[in-house]
């Protein structure tokens, strides 16, 4: 008897030995570039939805805009203001912008971070080609901007009056002002980066309360399909 328990022994310890590490839940990305238009919403929508199926710890939308449609903005920040899993908006890479419309977007995220030599800002709304609009129009459509820029501002605990500033006045600003007036978080070099600075940061979801465990955590891409691409250039006002 005293022999077998000696020879189970080591085993046992084996056994009941420190589990593995657990590995770090994926980060999904996808990359809007160009327009914000009706594509851009459903491709935002489709990753928020796909990061919520797929279990991924956050959302990085890697974004640079000149602007868009203003009912497509308001479709995209409405989703990333109800989204159960954090948004990450990353303007870059290096060069890139987030311009009138995709300044809404970048402040409604649940982190906003900008690659250095990027710049953020001038959101007064102007008409579709360019065309004047009456004095009494122009003026509710800008008061419109400018409240729904601040109460996206001050829900996410950023600059509402330098979001009002950026409607109003058309007031813009490179990464380094920008994270000083508290418009965005962070500057990031790049992805991995932005992964490193975030890993610990907790965001409050429409579920409560998310820790990002960012650090060493995988990258699932979400790819752009060739109808989506041809799409989003034939709808671009500055090729069409």
């Amino acid at each position: 008897m005293k022999r077998f328990l000696i020879s189970v022994l080591p085993l046992a310890l084996v056994v009941l030995g420190p589990a593995p590490a657990r590995a770090a839940e994926p980060v999904a990305l996808i990359q809007i570039d160009g327009v914000i238009s009706p594509v851009t919403v459903r491709l935002v929508s489709m990753a928020i939805d796909r990061a919520q199926a797929e279990k991924a710890q956050a959302l990085i939308i890697q974004l640079d805009t000149p602007g868009g449609l203003e009912r497509s903005m308001r479709s995209i920040v409405q989703r990333e203001l109800n989204a159960e899993v954090p948004v990450i908006v990353f303007v870059g890479p290096t060069g890139a912008r987030a311009a009138s419309a995709g300044v809404f977007i970048t402040m409604a995220a649940h982190v906003a971070a900008m690659a250095p030599a990027t710049n953020i800002g001038a959101a007064h709304p102007v008409a579709v080609g360019g065309g004047q609009m009456d004095k009494v129009s122009a003026k509710k459509i800008e008061n419109d901007a400018a409240a729904f820029a601040r109460t996206i501002a001050t829900e996410r605990g950023r600059n509402a009056e330098w979001a009002e500033k950026a409607v109003r006045a058309s007031v813009s600003a490179t990464e380094r002002e920008a994270v000083k007036l508290k418009v965005v978080d962070l500057i990031a070099e790049n992805i991995a980066d932005l992964l490193v600075k975030i890993d610990g940061k907790t965001v409050k979801t429409v579920k409560g309360p998310v820790t990002l465990r960012t650090a060493d955590a995988p990258i699932k891409k979400v790819e752009i399909g060739f109808r989506d691409r041809f799409l989003m250039i034939i709808t671009d006002p500055n090729i069409a």
